[in-house]
């Protein structure tokens, strides 16, 4: 039954089926050869749980895509004080190796090791999101950082941390993205896989609610709602690209309630919060001199949190994200839903043929092997480490 599943296989057995009677007028010895050679080639495929299919996509979805995997050209270095923590802390982008996706070292720690930034390490969701090393040291606010490298087509990176928490810069990825786009990409020599969603995976708490929907490319709509007359009701959408992203998305900042700012101090939260790296809103007006750098700001932030914290599965993402009312925690969640239903999801690599063809290379597309790539075993890097793009 297993077999029976794939696309193709049907052909494959009729193809079988007339060199098994040809084979047999020309002796049992050939006949079992044969066989015994067809049976290997199908365990193979069985193992491997691969299979190849041929799509017929429009140039515009894909034109924007990358098929082969990205690192930066030269290392980057910022400064900052942590939004939640208040400590300084230098902050380095350095070039990656192909296939290691982007990983994080604190080079405070003596010996300390990087650690993929992936989901199975995230440890904190509470107004941000937080990962932890194998021994234990946090690395908080991770979102904005994420959101710029993957946002500009970042695949892979080495990123260096002095301190426990990323540098909130100015309350957006806007100088992650300027200095991104100053240095430049370097292309690699190995394919760029993709998680592409086939069916809606979702999760949903109270009135809040965040799910993919299947998608030629990727897509945010993010939906916010506050009980303020200067947010009230927002929805924001776009298609991501690295251009869009840089101008519709990276530079929409953090936000917070005047009223509020004391409470989050006396629970450890929002000790380097200032007017410099947040919108604070007051009563009856934006307490920051400049306003706005957008009339929804709030809920382009709002998408920006989540194309960062949805960076954590490790691949680019091939789907159309909604969410309503949604925070760090809800993104953890969907991110553990997705996890648990591999059937709904393939990873893929493509390459254009011809215009508007693009062949997709399916792996890893059953249960099974959906299983032990992302139900918190392997990360990325070491799972399809060395897979070849196309034969």
């Amino acid at each position: 039954m297993f077999f029976l599943q794939h696309s193709g296989f049907f052909p494959y057995c009729l193809f079988l089926m007339l060199v098994c009677n040809i084979q047999e007028l020309n002796g049992f010895f050939v006949l079992r050869f044969d066989l015994v050679v067809v049976v290997c080639f199908l365990l193979t495929n069985y193992v491997l749980s691969y299979r190849c299919e041929i799509h017929t996509v429009s140039k515009k979805s894909v034109q924007h895509m990358d098929s082969l995997q990205h690192t930066i050209k030269r290392p980057v270095s910022f400064a900052g004080i942590g939004l939640h923590s208040g400590k300084i802390a230098t902050l380095s982008i350095l070039p990656g190796e192909e296939n290691s996706g982007i990983s994080f070292v604190r080079s405070d720690l003596p010996q300390a090791a990087p650690t993929p930034a992936f989901m199975d390490r995230i440890v904190d969701t509470r107004l941000a999101t937080t990962i932890a090393t194998e021994d234990a040291a946090m690395i908080s606010t991770t979102e904005h950082l994420l959101a710029a490298l993957f946002g500009m087509g970042i695949d892979n990176a080495v990123v260096e941390l002095d301190g426990p928490e990323v540098p909130i810069m100015d309350g957006s990825a806007g100088p992650f993205v300027h200095v991104l786009k100053r240095v430049g990409r370097r292309r690699q020599n190995a394919c760029k896989w993709m998680l592409k969603v086939k069916k809606e995976i979702s999760f949903s708490e109270g009135d809040s609610f965040v799910k993919i929907l299947p998608y030629e490319g990727f897509k945010v709509t993010c939906e916010i709602e506050f009980n303020h007359h200067l947010i009230r009701k927002q929805i924001f959408s776009s298609e991501l690209t690295p251009q869009k992203f840089a101008q519709e998305i990276a530079r929409a900042r953090t936000f917070g309630f005047l009223d509020q700012v004391e409470k989050l101090r006396q629970s450890g939260l929002a000790l380097g919060g200032s007017l410099e790296n947040a919108v604070v809103i007051d009563d009856d007006c934006i307490v920051n001199a400049e306003g706005l750098r957008f009339a929804d700001e709030f809920a382009r932030h709002k998408a920006l949190d989540v194309i960062g914290d949805l960076a954590l599965l490790g691949f680019p993402l091939l789907g159309h994200v909604v969410t309503r009312k949604s925070g760090h925690g809800h993104h953890f969640s969907l991110m553990k839903q997705l996890a648990a239903q591999p059937e709904r999801w393939d990873l893929i690599a493509y390459e254009e043929e011809g215009g508007n063809r693009v062949l997709e290379k399916v792996v890893l597309s059953t249960k099974e092997a959906g299983d032990k790539l992302l139900s918190y075993l392997l990360p990325p890097s070491i799972a399809l480490a060395g897979q070849p793009c196309f034969a």
